[in-house]
């Protein structure tokens, strides 16, 4: 489980394949590579398992290899990483609670420290009672799990802040993650976005809570120690990408 996440880029494999193509095989093209990678970092042989499951998939694989070579050479909204296809990414469930404590405290941090004018302007909309980013949605996944035992965040309740931020806790914050309701229904098969007209306001403000005044050591820290950090500064270099573009982000 994952949440997923586009680049909306108007490329020629785009053009090609189609919105659900793509996403379906820049899913599976991750799934496989993980498998691999995982027998590599073990210094293992693949399972017959893992092995059968990489043949059955591996015309897939061969497609979104063929998108890849493209992306690499030819494509602005390409973006490094484990992904196959670079204007593709996902953020794996569970959030893990390492995380989920870091964003809390960063959060907290932002609001004790910096005079309200100088707040990224998503902060400011988090803070409005009248706020859309309620935290219900994620309230919802957090009571879900799945009949093989799976959850979409490690952490059973939502951290809530401190002092005159007590009313704001990670639920909300990981519903404004989610960005807004899709704008053409959902036709593109993301029921989300996040439009370029925002993209500016989240690329700050995911970039003060990730990342800003961070030492080097400090991220490596974060890196190893939790893999939704480093997925969600994926998805802040995604932002900015997508500015750059002026084209939107797509999730699901």
């Amino acid at each position: 489980m994952s949440l997923e996440y586009a680049i909306e880029y108007p490329c020629k494999m785009r053009e090609e394949y189609g919105e659900p193509t793509l996403r379906a095989l820049g899913r599976t093209a991750s799934l496989v590579s993980r498998i691999i990678s995982d027998s590599v970092d073990n210094d293992r042989q693949p399972s017959p398992e893992s092995y059968g499951l990489a043949m059955h998939f591996s015309e897939d694989v061969m497609r979104a290899e063929k998108i890849s070579s493209y992306c690499r050479s030819s494509c602005p909204a390409f973006l490094e990483g484990r992904e196959a296809i670079g204007c593709l990414g996902r953020v794996n469930y569970p959030i893990d609670a390492r995380f989920e404590r870091f964003l809390a405290d960063r959060l907290q941090l932002l609001y004790d420290t910096m005079p309200s004018e100088e707040w990224p302007r998503i902060l400011h909309v988090l803070m409005d009672p009248e706020t859309v980013f309620d935290g219900e949605a994620t309230k919802e996944l957090r009571r879900v799990t799945t009949p093989e035992g799976l959850r979409f965040f490690e952490l059973r309740l939502p951290i809530a802040l401190a002092r005159d931020a007590h009313k704001l806790t990670t639920d909300n914050v990981f519903d404004a993650l989610a960005g807004f309701k899709s704008s053409d229904d959902g036709r593109n098969g993301y029921q989300r976005e996040i439009p370029s007209m925002a993209l500016g306001d989240y690329g700050d403000f995911l970039e003060a809570l990730l990342v800003r005044d961070m030492s080097e050591s400090e991220k490596e820290r974060m890196r190893s120690s939790s893999q939704s950090w480093a997925q969600y500064v994926r998805l802040a270099e995604a932002v900015r990408v997508a500015e750059d573009l002026d084209v939107r982000i797509l999730i699901e």
